[in-house]
């Protein structure tokens, strides 16, 4: 093994920055070297969000383990001893479309790139790294998809700053804004947001009463911006169930 067929620390810390609360997402770990492969397992296995189903080393043993455990992420080396990577990645992509791939190899050849690119990778990472340039993707990953799923349950109509979240545009004047599904005015959240302080705790009650909206809508606005993480919840302990109170995160 060369020198850049290593990360930059073979001891990363486990897991990274805490995230808010959210789906588990599945992951599969390929590399040729075991202690790589290692590093990545206990990497991904700390970090909030990700469980690693499987680690292998082959591509035969990633084709194999893509299609037992259907993970979320595949994340994946370029030189593998049996084939390519590039071959793994066009292959997980023709016949399981669902499953995301971040490809992390000393490879840097313009022809390698190019090809992960067009073969759907949604992220590339040159080695030697630092284990914070992975987080990164990876959290870009899992904002990207929990853009999507929450597009899904809410059957929300996609316009152009949601597209340009999940390919990690910038809109010229600041970031793109947060999705509103269909019932819930932009205008109504920038309000409720406005409202909300990191020092005064709200009921949904109290903000229904300033903004002037029912109780229940009030609430659905609140959880909105709960799901979105711009607020946090905290219980208050009294006669009968507790009541939720919101602030700004």
């Amino acid at each position: 093994m060369g020198q850049n067929d290593r990360v930059v620390d073979d001891d990363p810390p486990a897991g990274g920055p805490a995230a808010d609360a959210g789906p588990t997402y599945s992951v599969v770990v390929v590399d040729d070297d075991f202690m790589v492969a290692r590093i990545h397992t206990r990497y991904l296995g700390g970090r909030p969000g990700f469980e690693v189903v499987a680690t292998v080393h082959t591509g035969a043993e990633a084709l194999a383990a893509v299609a037992t455990l259907r993970p979320d992420l595949l994340l994946l080396d370029v030189y593998l001893p049996d084939m390519s990577g590039i071959d793994v990645l066009r292959r997980v992509r023709a016949e399981f479309p669902q499953v995301d791939i971040i490809v992390v190899s000393a490879a840097r050849e313009l022809d390698t790139v190019r090809a992960a690119v067009q073969g759907g990778a949604v992220s590339y990472l040159i080695k030697p790294f630092e284990y914070d340039a992975l987080g990164e993707r990876l959290e870009h990953f899992r904002q990207t998809r929990r853009l999507l799923d929450e597009a899904a349950r809410v059957d929300l109509q996609i316009e152009q700053q949601h597209v340009d979240r999940l390919f990690g545009v910038t809109p010229a004047g600041g970031a793109a804004e947060q999705p509103v599904p269909k019932g819930l005015s932009p205008e109504t959240v920038g309000a409720v947001r406005s409202l909300l302080t990191r020092d005064e705790a709200l009921s949904a009650s109290q903000v229904a009463e300033r903004i002037g909206l029912s109780r229940v809508s009030a609430r659905r606005y609140l959880e909105y911006l709960e799901r979105t993480g711009a607020v946090v919840v905290s219980l208050k302990y009294g006669a009968g169930r507790p009541e939720r109170l919101f602030r700004l995160r």
